[in-house]
């Protein structure tokens, strides 16, 4: 399951919280966990001619990022709330793949001043457009309480616990989708 670092803002706390997920799944038997920091990418903004959907990429960069979301089964997506909805460069990373999303599921963990949730609300949409299944148990962390003056990141224990609930599903989900991908629709 690949848990991806949405945001590529310096100052960010993506990568903060995507760490603390990663601490929580990586204690479990039943899958395999990985950070991506979309910041190891260097997308640039979308630059590929030919749309996703083909699969027929040009650049190095989008094989690279192909490559590396075909290689999950599900995905965490770890997003701030930028204006009510999802960093522009998460959007962008979305978009430049197509096959490699298909028949998959995600589990969402979102931050802000309303704890992130009409970001994974709106990212929801967007992925169910990639055709990823969202799970409904999601983890949303406040600005307010669940970091020290909006800057160091200390969650409430209780978080883990939807932690938990969020992977037990993404899990179980992204076993069955298995079922839908055969070699011929992988990317």
């Amino acid at each position: 399951m690949g848990i991806i670092v949405g945001s590529t803002r310096p100052g960010r706390r993506a990568a903060d919280v995507a760490a603390w997920v990663y601490t929580i799944a990586r204690r479990r038997s039943d899958a395999q966990f990985e950070v991506v920091d979309l910041l190891d990418f260097h997308l640039p903004m979308l630059d590929e001619e030919i749309p996703p959907s083909y699969g027929q990429y040009t650049h190095d960069h989008t094989k690279a990022w192909a490559a590396k979301i075909a290689s999950f089964d599900g995905f965490i997506f770890v997003t701030p709330e930028y204006n009510h909805s999802i960093p522009g460069a998460l959007k962008n990373a979305v978009d430049f793949v197509y096959g490699e999303w298909n028949d998959k599921a995600a589990g969402f963990v979102g931050y802000g001043s309303a704890g992130g949730t009409r970001a994974v609300e709106h990212l929801r949409q967007v992925m169910a457009e990639v055709k990823v299944a969202g799970v409904r148990t999601a983890v949303a962390l406040s600005l307010f309480t669940d970091f020290v003056e909006f800057q160091e990141f200390r969650p409430a224990d209780f978080h883990k616990e939807s932690v938990d609930a969020m992977l037990d599903q993404l899990i179980s989900w992204s076993r069955a989708l298995q079922t839908n991908r055969t070699p011929e629709t992988i990317g």
